[in-house]
């Protein structure tokens, strides 16, 4: 098989683990309203405002796309009914956000990011609300498409088709790499990409069958870089 002109990068799960930035963020988040909302802290615990936020999910489903929205309302619902100021929502998440960049890379990252980016242009394609610019890997990428910041999220046809569109390079010759199976792979090669499979150890400990037509199944993004002979 030829290789393709450019790849699309997912993030969460396959550049750094997101759980552990997750819940190192809602710590961080929880020992802010211990002191800015002391009520909201004491009748919710890191876990409860979790669950919360996951209601508020279940509530608006058109939210889906935008996970910020939902992590803000959920706090200005535990803001609300504890009996305090709502409006501190927006502050209190921008002290969940700013931890939430703070991830752990997997240790091939860097090495095989420089190794793609000297051969490909990469866009990176998320449902999350990670930041390159703020975790320090812009300088590898041409740019981002993220659910929020573009309306839909994988794998709607649509946000891949918009991630070529800025490369300037057709789906049939743009790679889309991740470790989701539904979102990542089958969301790809539904809108007629090719998709690559990173399926990490550390993920997943007992990879599932990939969707047929997957082009590449790989356990780390250096394995990739090795199969695209950069």
């Amino acid at each position: 098989m030829d290789h393709p002109l450019a790849l699309t990068l997912d993030l969460d799960d396959t550049l750094w683990p997101v759980w552990p930035a997750i819940v190192r963020a809602e710590a961080r988040l929880h020992e802010w309203l211990l002191v800015h909302a002391p009520a909201t802290a004491a009748r919710f615990d890191a876990a409860a405002l979790r669950r919360l936020r996951d209601e508020v999910a279940a509530r608006h489903p058109q939210w889906g796309h935008d996970l910020s929205r939902i992590r803000i309302e959920s706090l200005r619902l535990a803001l609300q009914h504890s009996g305090e100021d709502a409006a501190l929502a927006e502050r209190g998440f921008e002290v969940f956000f700013a931890a939430r960049q703070e991830v752990d890379l997997f240790s091939d990252v860097a090495d095989a990011l420089a190794r793609l980016a000297a051969r490909f242009p990469l866009v990176a394609v998320t449902n999350g609300n990670a930041q390159l610019e703020r975790i320090g890997l812009a300088r590898w990428f041409r740019g981002s498409v993220t659910a929020r910041g573009f309306g839909v999220g994988k794998p709607d046809p649509r946000i891949f088709h918009e991630a070529c569109r800025r490369l300037g390079v057709p789906p049939a010759q743009t790679l889309h790499v991740g470790d989701h199976l539904v979102l990542d792979v089958e969301g790809a090669l539904n809108a007629g990409l090719r998709a690559a499979w990173v399926a990490r150890p550390e993920i997943h400990p007992e990879p599932a069958r990939p969707p047929a037509g997957t082009h590449h199944v790989v356990r780390s993004l250096a394995e990739l870089a090795d199969a695209l002979g950069v």
